[in-house]
């Protein structure tokens, strides 16, 4: 296991005269976006792989304990059975990465999970007043101790964007650094809300900063912009990654969240990890996509894999 990033100082000559070729990245994330994919036995290898990288997410205003039963059964069970054995899989212990949940349902799921014989299955939490982040700092952080206690394995904080917009980069890294303090050994995983950064260039400084200031993984959004994950973003977040680790030598994780949706998006994001950081960022402690509906289509296509159609809504009742 690769040890946990622990930060350094912050460094503002690591942010300096930092120069994005936008076009040069649009090339490229059509190269990703436009290939074949992969086929058959491959495709439905790169799917399952795909499953473990998921946090299974629900963040809605009307999520219940029904809800979140659903979504940890879900979790520890993610494709039937029977598909599972039709590839040979059935003994493989594929479950998702993660669930993913706002603070007042974490309880909940660390329990939901023990009864679904998943209790290895970490429970992740939003924080930090998100999705806005427009809240003192003083509360902030005593949503991530908050969430630690009640069984938070890992949690997804807002930067201040305020900070990010007016180039305040210290003071996006003093904010990341006392919440990762907050966090103790949870991990941290820092949500840059790149619709709302407003440049390339803010997305790659904001990332560094994040990383500096000790963060696990750096996530391209909340899912409640009205830009999420695109793969131009997340060639510039992978970058900087790989700059981090070139001047470091600890390997940070990425999460592409919100608007991935399909089997074949998730195929392309994995293909983004494997060129640009390669094949040790294919796991879930490097990598993982924030998707509500994703896994959904995921076991649709599976299915389709193996019977050669597609199911009916009531083949898979948990999708």
């Amino acid at each position: 296991m690769a040890a946990r990033n622990p930060g350094c100082s912050f460094d503002s000559a690591w942010l300096d005269n930092v120069y994005i070729n936008l076009p040069a990245i649009k090339r490229r994330a059509d190269t990703l976006s436009t290939r074949r994919t992969v086929k058959k036995q491959w495709q439905a290898a790169w799917l399952l792989k795909a499953v473990t990288c998921i946090d299974l997410t629900t963040l809605s205003g009307d999520d219940t304990p029904a809800n979140t039963a659903r979504l940890c059964y879900k979790a520890k069970h993610p494709i039937r059975e029977d598909l599972l054995k039709a590839v040979g899989m059935e003994n493989s212990g594929i479950t998702t990465g993660c669930v993913c949940v706002y603070p007042s349902r974490v309880a909940e799921c660390v329990k939901f999970l023990k009864e679904a014989g998943g209790p290895d299955i970490h429970v992740a939490s939003v924080a930090t007043g998100f999705p806005s982040g427009q809240y003192p700092l003083k509360t902030r952080l005593e949503e991530c101790r908050q969430v630690v206690a009640t069984g938070a394995l890992e949690v997804d904080v807002v930067i201040n964007r305020h900070y990010a917009l007016t180039g305040n980069w210290k003071g996006v890294y003093n904010e990341v650094r006392q919440m990762r303090e907050a966090c103790g050994e949870a991990h941290l995983k820092t949500i840059l809300a790149v619709g709302e950064l407003g440049s390339m260039i803010n997305v790659y400084k904001a990332s560094m900063a994040c990383m500096m200031a000790g963060a696990d993984f750096i996530k391209t959004s909340t899912g409640k912009e009205a830009v999420n994950a695109t793969l131009p973003v997340g060639l510039v977040m992978t970058r900087a990654i790989r700059e981090y680790y070139k001047r470091t030598g600890y390997k940070v994780g990425f999460k592409p969240a919100g608007g991935i949706r399909s089997a074949k998006d998730a195929c392309t994001w994995l293909s983004l990890m494997k060129e640009e950081l390669g094949v040790e960022w294919m796991q879930p402690l490097l990598f993982r996509i924030g998707a509500s509906s994703l896994l959904g289509d995921i076991e649709r296509q599976l299915f389709h894999h193996v019977t050669g159609r597609y199911a009916a809504a009531h083949e898979l009742p948990l999708a």
